[in-house]
């Protein structure tokens, strides 16, 4: 059925609840798990006189900073496929849209199912804060399972 199971986690235990669902399907049906982590780019915006006192990260350490906390978000994912006794392999991608990198990945990697955590928001909180995983699921072509 499925052979290559693409998990996205943040590093949140919403996403942790997903990693363990794809870890447990990939076991079943032996397949392939890929965890997936997305950087927002290094962006400096300061404008006009609305500059107030910051931490600022060179673009360096702003790559080392944000890696780092992806490989601790990717270990879990590997953690969990190790223990499931199934395929693993991880990929960080930088972008400003989560869910345009998601898709793309899902994509290129010729993955056929997408596991990921949703909050469940809803009603006007939901149209509001707009969600990663509903803009996966309307422009996925491939079959996406959300776990809450």
């Amino acid at each position: 059925m499925y052979k290559h199971i693409l998990v996205p986690t943040d590093g949140t235990r919403l996403s942790d609840k997903a990693i363990k669902s794809a870890a447990s399907l990939a076991a079943i049906l032996g397949a392939k798990l890929t965890g997936f982590h997305v950087l927002p780019p290094y962006n400096l915006a300061i404008s006009g006189y609305e500059i107030a006192p910051v931490v600022v990260f060179s673009p360096a350490e702003y790559r080392k900073a944000t890696t780092k906390s992806a490989k601790a978000a990717l270990d879990k994912v590997e953690k969990a496929a190790r223990a499931a006794g199934v395929r693993y392999e991880s990929l960080i991608v930088t972008s400003e849209r989560a869910w345009e990198a998601i898709v793309q990945s899902a994509g290129d990697r010729k993955c056929d199912l997408i596991v990921m955590a949703s909050h469940g928001r809803r009603g006007l909180s939901g149209l509001i804060l707009g969600s990663e995983t509903t803009k996966v699921l309307t422009h996925s072509k491939v079959p996406v399972l959300v776990v809450r």
